[in-house]
Parts: C-alpha cells; sequence; structure tokens
C-alpha cells in the first residue's frame, strides 16, 4: 500500500481552511529533496504558512507539496517531499496532525523466518 500522509496532509490542508485558520507545515529541512529558504531554517525545520493569501500555485502531490512564495520580498518556489512534513496543524488553534517516521512507508509485517505458533489455529473435528 502507498503512504497514507499525502492524503492525511490534503485532507488537514482543506479542514483548517474550511474553519477560516490558517495551515502550517512544519517541515524537516535536513531530507533530501527541500527547497526552502534557508535563512528562516532554524534547529533543521522550518514551519511554513501555506494559507491560499500567503502563497501561490499550491500543489500538493503524493511524493512532493509545490508552491511559490515570497520570503523578505524574494519570491522562491518551495519544494517539500512529502516524508518531510513533520506536521500540519491550524497556527490559531495548534489542532492538526503530528506525522512519525512510521507513516512514510507501508506498514511492516512479521520477521521473517521460521516462527511456531503457541498452539495450533485448526482444529481436526471428527
Amino acid at each position: 500500500m502507498t503512504s497514507s500522509r499525502p492524503y492525511l496532509i490534503r485532507a488537514l490542508y482543506e479542514w483548517i481552511n474550511d474553519n477560516g485558520l490558517t495551515p502550517y507545515l512544519l517541515v524537516d529541512t535536513l531530507q533530501p529533496g527541500v527547497e526552502v529558504p534557508t535563512q528562516h531554517v532554524h534547529d533543521g525545520k522550518i514551519v511554513l504558512n501555506i494559507a491560499p493569501r500567503a502563497i501561490q500555485h499550491l500543489q500538493m502531490g503524493n511524493e512532493n507539496i509545490e508552491f511559490h512564495a515570497r520570503f523578505s520580498g524574494t519570491p522562491m518556489t518551495v519544494i517539500v517531499p512529502v516524508a518531510a512534513v513533520l506536521a500540519i496543524y491550524a497556527m490559531e488553534t495548534g489542532q492538526g496532525m503530528v506525522f512519525s517516521d512510521d507513516d512514510n512507508g507501508p506498514p511492516k509485517g512479521p520477521e521473517p523466518g521460521p516462527s511456531k505458533p503457541d498452539r495450533p489455529s485448526l482444529k481436526l473435528v471428527k
């Protein structure tokens, strides 16, 4: 299965906007592919206002979130891989979702190798 993270980000973005609040992204800037204004990065993270009034040409795909914005008057295209999104939340209330590293891929199955069940799961009935 694909990651649920991009779908959750899009749904929460819409929910935050529908409630008249300001959606913010918390981004791990140390992840590969992140293109953000480095002068606003603190401790390897950046908070981005992604409200429609603050950005232009927002594209929220399954791999990347891209938009155009101005930082200190300088226009820039921002690219954030979905895997680098640590949280999406409403600035006014803090409501939203924090993501863990486990949210990036398919669920992990049991460890490979032989295993012995504690007891049989099927019974012979005569």
